[in-house]
């Protein structure tokens, strides 16, 4: 019965199920226990944050006209509410499905021994704790109007007429109707999501860094060339929705500087390029902490494999290079060359371990996909006719 409890306790490890937003889910019906009910979240929160935008607009007339930045030209607010939000909302039933296989296989490949599982489940415990924290959501909220109020109007919010805002000669702004919605209510909304998913990256990495700290059976033969760890790097998969909703997030924001404010798109260069070194630092950061884990078991490995490839390859000498010419077999169909062969094989898997548990492959599709949602700014700077007219003049 106790082993059944422990071996249930690591499915039931969750970044996502907890907390006061995922219980006012559950109140009001947007959410079942597993994380049901996607869409309906996603249409709801997303329409709570854009729809009385358009509504107030047309109402003040700003939606098409009658300002320099009319709401329906607002590509920032559009991208942002209706296309990066719903990523960042749909990303909690991929984290929460991928990630709980990610720390089961702890267990099931043994790198928890017995005699360190409950330092395991107080682990995972104190992570399930933490993610409930009300006093952590309660904060992400007193820095959202703050902080994030100020940071937004500073750093985000266009410095010209818009359907939300006037630009004041004291560097203040005077809201529209539509603007205090925006302000006050859509704005938080996004960055409150987008905050609790750093708060749950902060539970992961915490997660991580704790179990890097046991004694962890690791074994540098294991072929996927991480002693057993390999499994780690399906965290950057889980993670990928969270990254590419920055990232589209980021092409809405250059959008709009480009097409309201006279900006270009190498105006940009630094911080496209900033966006995708921390992106990618940000998944794989955690996974540093078993490098030393990896790189003991690495070297464990190559002096104890190392032993035992001299006493062979002494042995095989021996028997086939320094015994008399006349006492010498064929080496034809013998089992001692096969046996060198494997001998050679498992030490270059231990030489080849790699110190963190993603590839470089891994890495390159990650910034593949999280930059896809940039690559049509290009167009801004290339007419599209003339990419076709390349195009055809290609291939013709």
């Amino acid at each position: 019965m106790q082993h059944d409890q422990n071996n249930q306790k690591e499915f039931d490890f969750s970044l996502v199920l907890g907390g006061p937003l995922y219980q006012l889910y559950r109140r009001t019906r947007l959410v079942r226990p597993a994380l049901e009910l996607l869409k309906r979240r996603i249409i709801v929160i997303c329409l709570l944050a854009w729809l009385p935008l358009l509504a107030l607009t047309l109402i003040e007339g700003t939606a098409l006209g009658g300002i320099r930045v009319p709401f329906l030209f607002d590509l920032d607010t559009h991208i942002r509410f209706l296309l990066s939000l719903a990523l960042l909302i749909a990303a909690e039933l991929v984290v929460h499905q991928r990630i709980r296989i990610v720390v089961a296989q702890f267990i099931e490949r043994d790198i928890i021994t017995p005699e360190n599982r409950k330092k395991f489940d107080a682990i995972i415990d104190s992570s399930m704790r933490l993610r409930n924290s009300v006093t952590a959501e309660v904060l992400l909220l007193i820095l959202i109007f703050t902080l994030g109020h100020w940071i937004w109007t500073q750093f985000v919010a266009l410095h010209v007429a818009t359907w939300y805002a006037t630009p004041l000669s004291n560097n203040q702004v005077q809201f529209t109707l539509a603007g205090f919605w925006y302000a006050f209510v859509s704005v938080p909304i996004y960055q409150f999501i987008l905050l609790r998913w750093y708060f749950r990256l902060f539970v992961w990495y915490r997660f991580l860094w704790q179990v890097s700290r046991l004694p962890l059976n690791l074994n540098a033969l294991h072929p996927d060339h991480n002693a057993g760890l390999g499994f780690l790097s399906q965290s950057v998969y889980a993670f990928t929705p969270v990254l590419l909703a920055h990232t589209i997030l980021l092409s809405g924001l250059i959008a709009n500087r480009i097409w309201h404010a006279n900006a270009t798109l190498p105006d940009f260069k630094f911080e496209i390029a900033a966006m995708l070194i921390l992106l990618c630092a940000l998944i794989i950061l955690p996974l540093s902490f078993f490098i030393v884990r990896i790189l003991n078991a690495k070297l464990d490995g190559l002096r104890g494999y190392g032993a035992v490839a001299s006493q062979y390859v002494d042995h095989f000498y021996l028997k086939w290079i320094g015994t008399p010419h006349y006492e010498k077999k064929s080496l034809i169909g013998s089992p001692d060359i096969q046996s060198l062969a494997d001998l050679s094989h498992s030490f270059n898997v231990v030489r080849e371990t790699y110190l963190i548990p993603v590839g470089w492959n891994q890495l390159i599709r990650l910034i593949i996909v999280i930059i896809c949602p940039l690559l049509p700014l290009v167009f801004t700077m290339i007419p599209l006719e003339q990419i076709i007219e390349r195009l055809v003049k290609t291939l013709l």
